[in-house]
């Protein structure tokens, strides 16, 4: 039985992935990065789908893959930072963020339902502390991660009780599309500071966690937005 991973050479995919290593199960990753993803794949024993989830036939790809490989859980940690005034921005701006974090996830949970239905399986999606909490020039990237919260619960509902949805809320967390924020140690230092716990996050601080909501330990969870952000929706 296998763990499904979308976005698997990101800071929170890949961690995730050692995670569930490390703990002696196994994964089938997906990622755009030929070179990331099979040095990833090689360093975890794992099989692995080179893929594009804004590509429209991206989920075949990953379905023929698997072949008669079961799953018993899929976490999709897909994300963007699209930050513009509304005054910029373009209704391809949404469109774009939208397919890239909800439309695509639509498509591959439908593409797994029939594996993760009878396997008792787990769904594992991400949102965004800004998704609850207002912040300048997120209109494009809070709507679309509302929208995801919206698709778990709405998904949580429709699917009990044979899969279980869960999503967690994070702040910014060091990655790669976080770099033009974060290599400005002044900024770092300031976006660090926004937060009760006064760090910015890492993919370590998530890969337990979903780890655990894949899990049979988790069994009676589903339809939650868990916020994993410092403290930034609450107490900063």
């Amino acid at each position: 039985m296998k763990k499904l991973i979308i976005g698997a050479t990101g800071s929170i995919g890949s961690a995730v992935s050692r995670n569930i290593h490390k703990n002696g199960g196994k994964t089938h990753l997906v990622g755009r990065n030929e070179e990331e993803l099979s040095s990833l794949a090689e360093e975890l024993d794992s099989s692995y789908t080179v893929a594009d989830v804004l590509d429209e036939n991206f989920c075949n790809h990953i379905i023929n893959d698997l072949g008669e490989e079961d799953i018993d859980g899929l976490a999709f940690c897909v994300g963007s930072i699209d930050l513009k005034p509304l005054k910029l921005t373009k209704k391809s701006d949404y469109m774009q963020c939208f397919n890239l974090n909800l439309i695509s996830a639509t498509e591959i949970i439908r593409a797994c339902h029939e594996k993760l239905k009878k396997n008792k399986g787990s769904i594992v999606l991400f949102s965004t502390v800004a998704a609850r909490k207002g912040f300048i020039n997120h209109s494009i990237i809070s709507s679309a991660k509302s929208a995801v919260e919206g698709l778990t619960v709405a998904l949580a509902a429709e699917f009990a009780p044979n899969v279980r949805v869960n999503c967690i809320a994070p702040s910014l967390s060091k990655s790669k599309m976080a770099t033009p924020m974060l290599k400005n140690e002044k900024m770092a230092d300031s976006i660090a500071k926004m937060h009760a716990l006064k760090r910015i996050g890492d993919g370590e601080d998530f890969s337990s966690l979903v780890n655990f909501l894949l899990s049979k330990n988790s069994s009676w969870i589903t339809g939650q937005i868990i916020g994993v952000d410092g403290g930034r929706s609450s107490v900063a």
